[in-house]
């Protein structure tokens, strides 16, 4: 990093993450009201989370099919870094929130434990409404009584933007769009 870049991030200056757009979208979908009313998914700082983090895992996932196990395909080097401004922004909103420094640390061991195993919840339950609808109930509403519609909404709706993502091509997603070419 040259002296231009660090003067840059002491003063609030640095350039933004070339992830962002795609992070963005990632928040973006996440924040669709219909899955906090017809999905009935809390509209607390929780649910909120457990949303943006089940649609990040899906678009993770659709990158690793992208990789297709190659660790040096941009695919690969993309889904590690949209993990790795997934971790800053919730290390920022713990910051914002009050968190302090001695916390923060078991904070984000949780959020990444969280993380990875949605990811596995969420890979298992790709391809069947009902297996996802179960690794919903354990992740998204973590437990809690939810309607069986509301269940199946977010199921379909995570079915249907996972069949979305596989559509898009990488070019598209690596660009900030979670549409598929119209």
């Amino acid at each position: 990093m040259g002296l231009i870049d660090c003067l840059k991030r002491l003063v609030g200056g640095a350039s933004p993450s070339p992830v962002a757009p795609l992070y963005a979208a990632v928040v973006n979908e996440a924040r669709q009201p219909h899955y906090y009313v017809e999905g009935a998914v809390p509209d607390t700082l929780d649910g909120r989370f457990d949303m943006v983090v089940l649609v990040l895992s899906l678009l993770l996932l659709r990158l690793e099919e992208v990789a297709g196990g190659d660790a040096h395909h941009p695919a690969a080097q993309l889904s590690a870094d949209l993990a790795d401004h997934f971790l800053t922004d919730m290390e920022g909103n713990l910051r914002q929130d009050g968190i302090g420094d001695q916390v923060i640390p078991k904070h984000m061991g949780r959020m990444m434990a969280a993380l990875g195993g949605r990811i596995g919840a969420y890979r298992d339950a790709r391809g069947d409404a009902e297996a996802m609808g179960q690794a919903l109930r354990r992740n998204l509403y973590r437990g809690a009584p939810v309607a069986d519609a509301a269940v199946a909404f977010v199921a379909a709706a995570a079915l249907g933007l996972w069949s979305r993502l596989a559509d898009t091509p990488y070019d598209r997603l690596a660009a900030g769009d979670l549409e598929p070419t119209p």
